[in-house]
């Protein structure tokens, strides 16, 4: 057989298997508005702790948002790690109109230490909650989000729950590389999985992590995963490894954010996080490129030089590649004018992955939020996320 239909055969075969397998595993998730919000009178105090660092365009309607929780036994906690902007002054003016918001100032950030680890760890010395709940400065709740995610919690005996947001960014191209990248996590992740004891799968959302004050203690909370990346998911991976019970919902309708101004905003966001996915592992991460280019990008290339039946297989690639994305693209509320985007944004991701792969190596580590962390550190502290 032409050595050239092998690859495409092949290539149909696995795309066709991963998104069967996304397909039928996104249908298992539970969505938060199957859940009917808590109504008992003994509800278990929950504290919800936002990290915000230079996020003074983003803090005061996301707090809005939380304020307005209609769950009674709820305080709010905000850390401003070292912001340089007015956040400060911002989430001051909000506390005068709320006092019970909780506010904690931090100067300085311990070696050993990343910032929103950090942040969450002084946050959690704050709380009084049983029920400790982990987002950030740029998540909109609806008013009774947390009512039915505790609900849910109690009523499955979770230590865990985090729920899928919805991306509410604006322009075209960036809106369809969040969506593709959420396809990738999804297919690396199987998040509807996690509730499964027997297996090894985990998941960890940084918008919405609610854990049990008890679990959090138990796993050894930010403290044992101070120095990764990559928190959210670390969090749920310490949660499933101890074997204390977790699970993963939908929550488009509830919980929403504007992620990323721009696809050039996006990919230097993604610089701290890329390398840490495949645990610092230059080989591991040159192999993802590869196979993400395998998969996706040969297919056009397939058509516009091969001949004959490997043309064909590739050009089928490249439409099941179509008709899936467009799927994911209206299942998330888009206009399938977004479809077409699916051409253009593997480039993007396997561009971020060779880039953050090169930078992490030059730099010796990554830098952020003004902070440089070495790499010979972060390989030494980090476990492996895979």
């Amino acid at each position: 057989m032409e050595f050239m239909l092998l690859i495409a055969i092949l290539v149909f075969l696995v795309l066709g298997w991963l998104m069967i397998d996304i397909i039928q595993g996104s249908r298992r998730l539970v969505s938060l508005s199957a859940i009917a919000p808590i109504i008992t009178a003994d509800q278990p105090r929950v504290s919800i702790i936002v990290p915000a660092c230079n996020e003074a365009t983003t803090i005061a309607p996301a707090l809005v948002t939380l304020l307005a929780q209609e769950y009674e036994q709820l305080e709010i906690v905000v850390v401003n790690d070292r912001s340089t902007d007015d956040t400060g002054a911002v989430i001051r003016e909000i506390q005068q109109r709320h006092p019970r918001l909780i506010v904690l100032d931090l100067d300085i950030l311990p070696d050993g230490w990343l910032g929103k680890s950090h942040a969450l760890h002084r946050g959690v010395a704050l709380a009084t909650g049983e029920i400790l709940l982990f987002t950030d400065a740029d998540i909109h709740m609806k008013p009774d989000t947390i009512a039915r995610a505790i609900q849910r919690l109690q009523q499955a005996g979770l230590d865990h729950l985090c729920l899928l947001f919805k991306n509410k960014a604006k322009g075209w191209l960036l809106n369809a590389f969040i969506l593709d990248a959420g396809s990738g996590l999804f297919m690396l992740f199987k998040p509807w999985l996690a509730a499964n004891p027997k297996s090894r799968r985990f998941m960890g959302i940084g918008a919405f992590n609610m854990i049990r004050r008890s679990a959090y203690a138990q796993v050894g909370g930010h403290a044992a995963i101070k120095a990764h990346p990559i928190d959210d998911l670390m969090l749920g991976k310490s949660i499933k490894d101890a074997g204390l019970r977790q699970e993963c919902l939908s929550g488009y309708d509830f919980v929403t954010v504007s992620w990323y101004d721009s696809t050039g905003y996006m990919i230097d966001g993604l610089m701290k996080n890329i390398f840490a996915l495949a645990s610092y592992n230059t080989a591991l991460a040159l192999s993802g490129a590869v196979g993400i280019g395998l998969l996706t990008i040969l297919p056009h290339w397939g058509v516009l030089f091969c001949h004959g039946p490997a043309r064909l297989i590739f050009f089928l690639n490249v439409v099941i590649r179509l008709v899936f994305f467009g799927q994911v693209v209206r299942s998330s509320g888009f206009s399938l004018w977004l479809t077409p985007a699916a051409l253009i944004t593997p480039y993007l991701t396997v561009y971020t992955i060779l880039r953050a792969t090169f930078m992490t190596l030059k730099n010796k580590g990554i830098i952020w939020r003004g902070s440089h962390y070495s790499l010979e550190e972060l390989r030494r502290r980090n476990q492996s996320l895979l």
